[in-house]
């Protein structure tokens, strides 16, 4: 083999690796952003999330070239990581119940906390709607995943949909933002005790 060789394997190596850290990188971007917007809102400085992420603002503007495309980028990531929290926390639970409880916790945590996004897309009707297919791609199949294994546990009623409890869940939280009286975890929390099969 010689040098060329040698140069363009430790080239392929390099790039998978280069990659990871961009994918890194970007997770860490999107947590700080989230993380900033939840505090301050999405109008939020775009140099208050560079400090939060430790990077500069050129870094930003070169994965998420405007302010829409970095609140894209964090409802994508929201989303994400409560799809991904289904499978564990039935792994980790005691119970599917119980994993189904804690669930819908971070479902709240993710509808309240979507400051102002709404707003910052209306002009882009085409590009919101393709937002919330994707919204709906990945969480309607983790809560039915999860209400089945309460179902199969003799745990919860049988005739539960998963879009209907999470069109529900989402209704509770309507407002809870601007409402220092209303507690919408807990009527949720209430919503999900109702679940629980009668016991005789």
């Amino acid at each position: 083999m010689d040098d060329s060789d040698a140069g363009a394997g430790q080239a392929g190596q390099a790039a998978p690796s280069r990659r990871k850290d961009a994918r890194r990188n970007q997770k860490a971007l999107l947590d700080a952003a989230a993380a900033v917007f939840v505090a301050s809102g999405v109008d939020a400085p775009v140099r208050d999330i560079a400090a939060e992420a430790g990077v500069g603002l050129g870094t930003i503007y070169r994965h998420f070239p405007t302010r829409a495309d970095l609140i894209i980028g964090v409802y994508r990531h929201q989303v994400d990581a409560c799809a991904d929290a289904g499978p564990a926390l039935l792994a980790t639970s005691p119970s599917p119940h119980s994993a189904l409880g804690q669930w819908i916790d971070l479902f709240v945590d993710f509808l309240v906390t979507k400051h102002g996004l709404a707003a910052v897309l209306q002009a882009d009707r085409t590009g919101f709607e393709a937002l919330h297919a994707y919204f709906l791609d990945r969480l309607v199949p983790v809560c039915t995943e999860l209400l089945e294994a309460a179902t199969a546990a003799g745990e919860i009623r049988s005739d539960i949909d998963a879009y209907q409890l999470m069109r529900g869940v989402g209704n509770l939280c309507v407002g809870a933002d601007s409402d220092p009286r209303y507690d919408a975890r807990r009527m949720v929390e209430l919503l999900i005790a109702g679940l629980r099969r009668p016991q005789h």
